[in-house]
């Protein structure tokens, strides 16, 4: 008899088409078991590393040997700029903490962290909940709304703006700017390093004006900021506000958009923290919201690593001056990792999630983020305890776009409230 022939793997799938924008997680799980760490071109034409099981990904995040800074990609001259941020090269924006490395990181962190601390966003609680209840204000009577641009996109620009100390005057100008910075080229070309560009010259005169009065906000702390007598320098400041701004919006937008989408898509895990809700227990909301981090998390991939020496990772090398995607909607679904990690569980305990990085570079805004989005959450289900999707899942649209993972639109219904 001869030995059966192996049966050959299903054929790769295509990545960032819009059929895996809207569901990408398949993809991933294969992935995860044939190429755990493959070599793949971007959309931009830029070739990349993508890390995709939990155990790699922990270990990538880590590893000093994959620097942050894009001076270590080797690609050619007109490939630069074709990772990070739009705009940020040309606006001079580079010096914040998603592109350096220690020792700089480490100075710059800890000056920032001194301004933007835990008892600061405590504080900062009640004003959440008053931005909270006076956008759903607006559009309770009407009994539909537009999730993404009623709700989940305005609350955390102002809360962001107030936090930094943009006056209520100017925080238009700064949700136009932000709405241009998510639709990632959706508007006239150039528009998003337009606007990345509009809102530095923004942020350094309003620097400029705080050195003369300073308030009790984050600019006027990053301001103060200093570490044995060093200050940051004025471009260090407006980088550090900016990169607080556009990295502390947009993952709570797609935080509170993706989690109502799955509570809404899972109606017995709606309902059952609706119920700890009206209990007024508060610890299946705090599981919940690690949960939803990982279950449809914000950040699809963490943003761009290189190498800055050979490095093997998952049984690949990984040589010199390559970029490095860690895919964390990949590693927090690794079944190695995660009990049925296909399933919305909102009182998942053993959740060492990667939704929001780790090591060095683990997001410095998360407490905000996650503040945000329980108050978010609370609000809505208890304030509009019937609300429903208005259209199909099949008619929705998820943005382009490489590092971020969120919803154009979500249009939901429920019973009108009026006061």
């Amino acid at each position: 008899m001869h030995d059966p022939v192996p049966t050959p793997p299903p054929p790769a799938p295509e990545l960032f088409t819009w059929e895996f924008a809207t569901d990408p997680y398949p993809a991933y799980a294969w992935l995860r078991e044939h190429e755990p760490v493959r070599r793949t071109r971007l959309p931009s034409g830029v070739e990349a590393w993508l890390v995709t099981r939990y155990a790699d990904a922990r270990r990538a995040l880590a590893d000093p040997r994959l620097s942050k800074n894009p001076a270590h990609h080797a690609a050619q001259a007109h490939a630069k700029g074709k990772t990070g941020i739009p705009g940020e090269r040309g606006a001079e924006l580079m010096t914040h903490l998603l592109n350096i490395d220690p020792p700089d990181h480490t100075r710059l962190r800890r000056l920032v962290s001194q301004a933007f601390t835990p008892r600061r966003v405590a504080e900062f609680a009640p004003r959440v909940q008053e931005l909270t209840d006076g956008l759903i204000d607006a559009f309770a009577a009407g009994g539909e709304a537009d999730l993404i641009h009623d709700f989940a996109f305005p609350l955390p620009i102002y809360a962001i703006c107030d936090l930094l100390g943009v006056p209520r005057e100017d925080q238009d100008d700064f949700r136009d700017w932000a709405g241009m910075m998510i639709r990632h080229g959706g508007g006239p070309r150039g528009g998003v390093a337009r606007s990345v560009k509009k809102m530095r010259a923004y942020l350094a005169e309003l620097i400029h004006r705080k050195r003369d009065d300073l308030g009790d906000d984050l600019i006027s702390g990053l301001i103060r900021a200093s570490d044995d007598g060093e200050h940051l320098t004025e471009n260090e400041a407006a980088a550090m506000a900016f990169i607080l701004l556009f990295a502390g919006f947009e993952t709570t937008v797609n935080l509170i958009g993706n989690g109502v989408y799955a509570l809404l898509r899972n109606p017995e895990q709606r309902t059952r923290l609706q119920s700890s809700l009206r209990a007024g227990e508060s610890e299946l909301l705090a599981t919940g919201i690690e949960e939803l981090l990982r279950y449809d998390g914000p950040v699809e991939l963490a943003t761009w690593r290189y190498a800055t020496e050979p490095v093997q990772l998952g049984g690949q090398s990984v040589a010199v001056g390559d970029p490095v995607l860690v895919v964390l909607a990949a590693a927090n679904r690794d079944p190695e990792r995660f009990a049925e990690p296909d399933r919305l569980d909102l009182a998942r305990s053993d959740n060492k999630h990667l939704g929001y990085g780790h090591g060095i570079h683990y997001c410095l805004g998360a407490p905000l983020a996650r503040l945000e989005g329980q108050t978010a959450l609370r609000t809505l289900l208890t304030r509009l305890p019937d609300l429903r999707p208005a259209v199909d899942p099949s008619e929705l649209r998820w943005r382009g776009g490489l590092i971020m993972r969120g919803l154009r639109t979500l249009p939901v219904q429920f019973t009108a409230v009026s006061d």
